[in-house]
Parts: structure tokens; sequence; C-alpha cells
């Protein structure tokens, strides 16, 4: 059986500001861009994973959901308590800075973790926590 990860999804509270960031700083291609019944389906896809698509939406795009969930969601979102992203890199310092010129804002600089990575981490436009690792230099040598 062979099974993978097709699509991802992550919560946005603005998707020209989350367009502005994964497609214009990480340089990820937007795959799918429609909208539907004032809903919109959002995908960008990271150029090394063509076959994976990170869907980018907003609490609005839920049709079942209550006006009072929607904004929980958004609230969860302003607090920075929603899951984000690990991507991975062959160069997690030279990332570091290209992202950081862009203005997000940063979480951690990079640094060697024990867990055997190398990674560092941002905020999404959203608040959304956004890491790069790289397997270790110690581990890679």
């Amino acid at each position: 059986m062979d099974i993978k990860v097709s699509h991802c999804f992550i919560i946005v509270d603005d998707h020209e500001k989350a367009l502005g960031f994964y497609r214009d700083v990480l340089g990820f291609e937007v795959r799918t861009d429609v909208s539907y019944e004032g809903m919109r389906w959002v995908t960008v896809v990271p150029p090394g994973q063509p076959d994976l698509e990170i869907t980018i939406e907003t609490p609005e795009s839920h049709p079942d959901a209550s006006p009072e969930d929607k904004q929980k969601e958004y609230d969860l979102l302003a607090k920075g308590l929603l899951r984000g992203l690990i991507f991975t890199t062959d160069d997690v310092d030279a990332a570091f800075e290209h992202i950081r010129a862009s203005g997000a804002e940063v979480l951690q600089e990079p640094a060697d973790q024990a867990y055997g990575v190398r990674d560092c981490a941002f905020r999404d436009p959203a608040g959304n926590m956004i890491r790069l690792n790289q397997p270790n230099r110690k581990q890679r040598a």
C-alpha cells in the first residue's frame, strides 16, 4: 500500500498577507486560487515537493462552522496557539537571513538542537509558527 500526504492545511487571517509570505518570501508556487460561494481555496507548493500542496485557508472556509466557532479559531490564531509547519532546508542559516530580511517575526535564531537538527523559527503574518531545520552539521560530517 502506497499512502502519501497530498495536502496539509494552515489557518490564516488574510490570504493576501499569507501569499506575501509563502509565495514571495519562501518562494512557493501558487497551485490553486479559486473562489466559490464566498470561500477561497488557495494552495501553495514548496519547489522541492511538487506533490505536497499546503492549503491556506481562513476560518471562513468552514461552511458548517458557527460564527462563534469561527471567532474562536480567529482568537486562537491571534494568540499564536494553532500549530504551524516545519520545513527542512540544506542551509538553515542562509534561509534564516533571507526570511529575517523580509521582516518576519523571529522566534528563534539558528541553533544546534540536542535532537539532531540545526533549526530556527518565525511567525508567518497570521501568527503561525514556522520552523526550518536541517540535519545537524556534526551528524552530517
